[in-house]
């Protein structure tokens, strides 16, 4: 990797000569702007606004344009003169811990390669501190015409520098979270924790641009000649009316795409609900199910005695009695046998008078 600064590690009296190399690389794919008609190229040219010229590399200078628009030339010069220590130094301020650094100050990444053999011992020394103490350290650099700041923490067996941005170039969430008042429910919350141990932790590795690769076949495709491939139909989203139902298709589809078993019925457990509008709605629910229950048992009670009442006024023998007792014994209505029984003597007398 070629470097792109060379310079040294101020630690404390220690100084480690380093070089500075890109720790990272972008893979975009890279368009030319061209003539549609012709497939020319189009270029942009530095043409000077008052001679109305293209100038060269060598006649552009630097300019600072003020409020009211007038432009105050700096030269190399003027830079030259400012207070610059660390123009060629890389000056550790502070040890702090890894957790101290926002993610937000983060910016592009670098690796610190010791410069020479006479670096190998002091760089090997801050890399093996660094590690024991699990700090990382921060600085200040400058690079491309300003003073940065970084932070330098150990990659395997090298020392890797994050560039920071300053604390007063991160803006302040303000007005971004939601203004309404939102409530979640332990259920709903119970169903997101459901998603998301089925989608589970994946291996970075295994991550790449689908974009890019898409891309790249069909500028393959053009290239030769060849019909570029056709994208499949994205997927229609449409508007999340029900978040629970919402979850619950959410966590089926990955459990479905992982082969696993799809019910998601009990993933979140009942749990007793406050005595809220929603519980006494159960509960009335509850009482007007028992009631109802109790209300079919009457009624049945009051068909079986019905029953018997008409078996008593026919007049039978005593085999029939026999007979319809033992049938309705046989249907389950044990009470309503009885009764039939009970009411033996009365059609025995009922028989009698009609005979008389």
């Amino acid at each position: 990797m070629r470097s792109i600064w060379n310079g040294a590690i101020s630690f404390g009296l220690v100084s480690i000569p380093i070089k500075l190399v890109n720790a990272t690389e972008s893979h975009t794919v890279s368009f030319r702007q061209i003539h549609t008609e012709d497939g020319g190229r189009i270029r942009y040219r530095k043409v000077c606004e008052l001679e109305d010229r293209e100038v060269t590399q060598g006649e552009i200078g630097k300019g600072y344009e003020d409020a009211d628009g007038s432009i105050i030339p700096i030269t190399d010069e003027d830079l030259a003169h400012l207070p610059l220590p660390t123009a060629r130094t890389i000056d550790i301020v502070a040890f702090v811990p890894a957790d101290r650094i926002d993610p937000l100050q983060l910016e592009h990444a670098y690796y610190l390669a010791a410069s020479g053999a006479p670096a190998a011992k002091p760089y090997t020394l801050l890399r093996e501190a660094l590690k024991r103490s699990r700090r990382v350290a921060i600085a200040k650099f400058a690079l491309r015409g300003r003073e940065r700041l970084g932070m330098l923490r150990v990659v395997d067996d090298v020392i890797a520098m994050h560039g920071l941005l300053w604390p007063d170039e991160i803006r302040a969430p303000q007005g971004v979270a939601p203004d309404a008042d939102v409530t979640v429910r332990d259920k709903e919350l119970d169903l997101a924790d459901a998603l998301m141990d089925t989608l589970g932790e994946v291996d970075l590795e295994d991550l790449h641009d689908e974009y890019r690769e898409a891309l790249e076949e069909v500028i393959a495709a053009k290239a030769s000649g060849e019909a570029p491939p056709e994208a499949p139909e994205p997927a229609r989203g449409g508007k999340v009316l029900d978040l629970m139902a919402a979850l619950e298709n959410s966590v089926r589809a990955a459990r479905e795409s992982r082969g696993e078993e799809a019910e998601v019925r009990h993933l979140a457990p009942r749990e007793p609900e406050p005595a809220s509008a929603g519980g006494r709605a159960r509960k009335a629910g509850t009482a007007a199910g028992k009631s109802a229950s109790a209300a079919k048992k009457t009624t049945a009670k009051k068909s079986a005695s019905a029953s018997a009442k008409k078996t008593a006024s026919k007049p039978k023998s005593s085999k029939t009695a026999k007979k319809t007792a033992s049938a309705s014994a046989a249907g389950g209505s044990t009470g309503t046998a009885k009764k039939a029984a009970a009411k033996k003597p009365a059609a025995k007398t009922a028989s009698r008078k009609r005979t008389a």
